[in-house]
Protein backbone atom coordinates (compact mmCIF):
# COMPACT_ATOMS: atom_id res chain seq x y z
CA UNK A 1 0.00 0.00 0.00
CA UNK A 2 1.45 3.28 -1.14
CA UNK A 3 1.42 6.02 1.03
CA UNK A 4 -1.00 7.77 -1.72
CA UNK A 5 -3.15 5.05 -1.47
CA UNK A 6 -2.94 5.66 2.90
CA UNK A 7 -3.65 9.28 2.74
CA UNK A 8 -6.91 8.93 0.53
CA UNK A 9 -8.01 6.82 2.83
CA UNK A 10 -7.69 8.34 6.00
CA UNK A 11 -9.09 11.81 4.06
CA UNK A 12 -11.93 9.57 3.33
CA UNK A 13 -12.27 8.44 6.85
CA UNK A 14 -12.25 11.97 8.61
CA UNK A 15 -14.75 12.92 5.69
CA UNK A 16 -17.32 9.95 6.43
CA UNK A 17 -16.71 10.61 9.75
CA UNK A 18 -17.39 14.28 9.56
CA UNK A 19 -20.88 13.68 7.62
CA UNK A 20 -22.13 10.98 9.70
CA UNK A 21 -21.20 13.16 12.97
CA UNK A 22 -23.10 16.06 11.14
CA UNK A 23 -25.84 14.24 10.51
CA UNK A 24 -26.31 12.74 14.00
CA UNK A 25 -25.68 16.23 15.64
CA UNK A 26 -28.64 17.29 12.97
CA UNK A 27 -30.87 14.63 13.66
CA UNK A 28 -30.71 15.29 17.50
CA UNK A 29 -31.53 18.83 17.25
CA UNK A 30 -34.77 17.76 14.85
CA UNK A 31 -36.24 15.59 17.51
CA UNK A 32 -35.42 18.13 20.32
CA UNK A 33 -37.46 20.66 18.46
CA UNK A 34 -40.06 18.52 17.30
CA UNK A 35 -40.23 17.06 21.47
CA UNK A 36 -40.78 20.69 21.96
CA UNK A 37 -43.27 21.53 19.54
CA UNK A 38 -45.40 18.63 20.89
CA UNK A 39 -45.18 19.81 24.22
CA UNK A 40 -46.53 23.01 23.35
CA UNK A 41 -49.18 21.14 21.44
CA UNK A 42 -50.37 19.79 24.84
CA UNK A 43 -50.31 23.26 26.15
CA UNK A 44 -52.63 24.08 23.02
CA UNK A 45 -54.78 21.44 23.97
CA UNK A 46 -55.16 22.84 26.96
CA UNK A 47 -55.66 26.31 26.48
CA UNK A 48 -57.92 25.80 23.66
CA UNK A 49 -60.36 23.89 26.52
CA UNK A 50 -59.69 26.91 28.86
CA UNK A 51 -60.87 29.14 25.83
CA UNK A 52 -64.16 27.04 25.36
CA UNK A 53 -65.32 27.03 28.80
CA UNK A 54 -64.90 31.01 29.23
CA UNK A 55 -68.00 31.73 27.36
CA UNK A 56 -69.73 29.09 29.27
CA UNK A 57 -68.94 30.79 32.61
CA UNK A 58 -69.41 33.98 31.28
CA UNK A 59 -72.86 33.04 30.03
CA UNK A 60 -74.07 31.33 33.02
CA UNK A 61 -72.64 34.94 35.12
CA UNK A 62 -74.52 37.00 33.02
CA UNK A 63 -78.17 36.36 34.73
CA UNK A 64 -76.43 37.30 37.93
CA UNK A 65 -74.09 39.95 36.49
CA UNK A 66 -76.46 42.38 34.99
CA UNK A 67 -74.82 45.80 36.39
CA UNK A 68 -71.37 44.06 35.93
CA UNK A 69 -71.56 43.82 31.99
CA UNK A 70 -67.80 45.71 31.57
CA UNK A 71 -66.47 43.11 33.45
CA UNK A 72 -68.23 40.32 31.23
CA UNK A 73 -67.21 42.23 28.43
CA UNK A 74 -63.69 42.29 29.35
CA UNK A 75 -63.49 39.03 30.36
CA UNK A 76 -64.54 38.27 26.90
CA UNK A 77 -62.64 40.51 25.16
CA UNK A 78 -59.19 38.88 27.01
CA UNK A 79 -60.02 35.09 25.81
CA UNK A 80 -60.69 36.69 22.73
CA UNK A 81 -56.74 37.67 22.73
CA UNK A 82 -55.62 35.28 24.62
CA UNK A 83 -57.07 32.98 21.96
CA UNK A 84 -55.79 34.81 19.03
CA UNK A 85 -51.73 34.58 20.54
CA UNK A 86 -52.52 31.47 20.79
CA UNK A 87 -53.01 30.38 17.77
CA UNK A 88 -49.88 32.47 16.01
CA UNK A 89 -47.89 30.82 18.90
CA UNK A 90 -49.54 26.87 17.82
CA UNK A 91 -48.01 28.37 14.25
CA UNK A 92 -44.84 28.69 15.57
CA UNK A 93 -43.71 28.14 18.65
CA UNK A 94 -40.01 29.19 18.32
CA UNK A 95 -41.77 32.46 17.92
CA UNK A 96 -40.52 34.92 20.35
CA UNK A 97 -42.71 37.89 19.47
CA UNK A 98 -45.43 35.78 19.55
CA UNK A 99 -44.45 33.79 23.02
CA UNK A 100 -44.30 37.20 24.15
CA UNK A 101 -47.43 38.05 23.10
CA UNK A 102 -49.32 35.31 24.69
CA UNK A 103 -47.72 35.89 27.76
CA UNK A 104 -49.16 39.61 27.96
CA UNK A 105 -52.34 38.20 26.89
CA UNK A 106 -53.00 35.15 29.12
CA UNK A 107 -52.05 37.63 32.42
CA UNK A 108 -54.97 40.02 30.81
CA UNK A 109 -57.53 37.12 30.86
CA UNK A 110 -56.47 35.94 34.31
CA UNK A 111 -56.74 39.25 35.73
CA UNK A 112 -59.92 39.90 33.99
CA UNK A 113 -61.06 36.43 35.60
CA UNK A 114 -59.74 37.09 39.05
CA UNK A 115 -61.58 40.09 38.75
CA UNK A 116 -65.03 37.88 37.88
CA UNK A 117 -64.35 35.61 40.60
CA UNK A 118 -64.14 38.37 43.06
CA UNK A 119 -67.20 40.07 41.61
CA UNK A 120 -69.47 36.62 41.69
CA UNK A 121 -68.33 36.64 45.62
CA UNK A 122 -70.98 39.39 46.19
CA UNK A 123 -73.99 37.64 44.60
CA UNK A 124 -75.26 34.45 46.55
CA UNK A 125 -77.97 33.45 44.14
CA UNK A 126 -74.10 32.62 41.37
CA UNK A 127 -72.35 31.48 44.42
CA UNK A 128 -75.09 28.70 44.58
CA UNK A 129 -75.60 28.15 41.01
CA UNK A 130 -74.73 24.33 39.95
CA UNK A 131 -73.70 25.49 36.51
CA UNK A 132 -71.62 27.70 37.59
CA UNK A 133 -69.52 25.39 40.45
CA UNK A 134 -68.93 22.98 37.69
CA UNK A 135 -67.99 25.51 34.85
CA UNK A 136 -65.54 26.89 37.87
CA UNK A 137 -64.57 23.25 38.76
CA UNK A 138 -63.87 22.77 35.24
CA UNK A 139 -61.96 26.00 34.74
CA UNK A 140 -59.57 25.08 37.69
CA UNK A 141 -58.66 21.67 36.57
CA UNK A 142 -58.02 23.29 33.38
CA UNK A 143 -55.80 25.75 34.85
CA UNK A 144 -54.04 23.09 36.54
CA UNK A 145 -53.41 21.08 33.63
CA UNK A 146 -51.67 24.18 31.93
CA UNK A 147 -49.38 24.56 34.56
CA UNK A 148 -48.30 20.60 34.10
CA UNK A 149 -48.26 21.26 30.05
CA UNK A 150 -46.99 24.14 31.36
CA UNK A 151 -43.63 22.68 32.88
CA UNK A 152 -43.16 20.43 30.75
CA UNK A 153 -43.45 22.40 27.97
CA UNK A 154 -39.92 24.76 29.49
CA UNK A 155 -38.45 21.65 30.39
CA UNK A 156 -38.14 20.10 26.32
CA UNK A 157 -37.42 24.21 25.29
CA UNK A 158 -34.33 24.06 27.93
CA UNK A 159 -33.24 20.83 26.55
CA UNK A 160 -33.20 21.73 22.92
CA UNK A 161 -31.56 25.19 23.72
CA UNK A 162 -28.67 23.65 25.71
CA UNK A 163 -28.25 21.05 22.90
CA UNK A 164 -28.14 24.09 20.24
CA UNK A 165 -25.79 26.34 22.32
CA UNK A 166 -23.25 23.40 23.46
CA UNK A 167 -20.36 22.74 21.02
CA UNK A 168 -20.12 21.14 18.68
CA UNK A 169 -23.95 21.00 18.15
CA UNK A 170 -23.71 24.83 18.25
CA UNK A 171 -21.84 24.83 14.15
CA UNK A 172 -24.67 22.47 13.20
CA UNK A 173 -27.58 24.17 15.01
CA UNK A 174 -26.02 27.58 13.19
CA UNK A 175 -25.11 25.65 9.47
CA UNK A 176 -28.64 24.63 9.53
CA UNK A 177 -30.45 27.52 11.03
CA UNK A 178 -32.15 26.09 14.19
CA UNK A 179 -33.11 29.48 16.06
CA UNK A 180 -33.58 29.25 20.00
CA UNK A 181 -36.69 28.74 21.00
CA UNK A 182 -38.56 30.57 23.85
CA UNK A 183 -39.78 29.79 27.00
CA UNK A 184 -43.41 29.85 28.15
CA UNK A 185 -42.84 32.23 30.95
CA UNK A 186 -45.63 34.03 33.71
CA UNK A 187 -43.42 37.19 34.50
CA UNK A 188 -45.84 38.93 36.75
CA UNK A 189 -46.16 37.58 40.51
CA UNK A 190 -50.09 38.00 40.13
CA UNK A 191 -50.22 36.17 37.36
CA UNK A 192 -48.27 33.10 38.85
CA UNK A 193 -51.42 31.70 40.18
CA UNK A 194 -54.69 30.35 38.86
CA UNK A 195 -57.41 32.51 39.66
CA UNK A 196 -58.87 31.70 43.12
CA UNK A 197 -62.11 30.01 43.06
CA UNK A 198 -64.39 29.09 45.84
CA UNK A 199 -67.63 28.33 45.75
Amino acid sequence: MGPLLLIVIVLGALALFAVIFVIGGYNKLVTLRNRFKNAWAQIDVQLKRRYDLIPNLVETAKGYLKHERGTLEAVIAARNAASSANTKVAADPSDPAAMKQLVAAEGTLTGALGRLFALSEAYPDLKANTTMNNLMEELTSTENKVAFARQAYNDSVMTYNTQREVFPSNIIAGMFNFGPAELFVVEKAEEREAPKVSF
